[in-house]
């Protein structure tokens, strides 16, 4: 686990848009379970979180038009929560960072760490935009 202190920031860079840390299984159960979409941001220490997913999902969250629930839990940290998030985005391997989106419970679309590194924040927002115009 990585110390608090040092992932806080990290951790504000996306609850500060709004959206909701998740901690527990339950707690991503309950909101990706529900009607509607659901946006699932498993959050990183590594540098393509911080060049790229982190600032993918700040531009993407500016869109039009947005999914209803947005949440995020942080690798090597919220462990119960990264777990079941990987769980249900089977059947992709777990990654980190990686972006999620859901519709009534069911995965719809995903951004691995390989769709991340070395690509521009811009690219992966529009990839991130094009799904929430198609599914939200």
């Amino acid at each position: 686990m990585y110390p608090e202190d040092l992932i806080a920031p990290m951790r504000e860079d996306l609850t500060s848009l709004g959206i909701k840390e998740t901690r527990s299984s339950e707690e991503v159960k309950n909101e990706i379970n529900q009607d509607g979409t659901t946006l699932v941001v498993i959050n990183s220490v590594c540098g393509c979180a911080a060049a790229n997913a982190r600032p993918a999902v700040k531009m993407a969250t500016q869109h039009s038009k947005k999914p209803d629930r947005m949440i995020t839990a942080f690798a090597g940290n919220d462990v119960e929560a990264v777990k079941t998030a990987r769980d249900m985005m089977a059947p992709f391997p777990p990654s980190s960072p990686s972006i999620a989106l859901f519709k009534n419970g069911q995965l719809v679309h995903m951004i691995e760490r390989h769709h991340i590194e070395g690509r521009a924040a811009q690219a992966i927002a529009e990839n991130l935009t094009s799904a929430f115009d198609e599914y939200c």
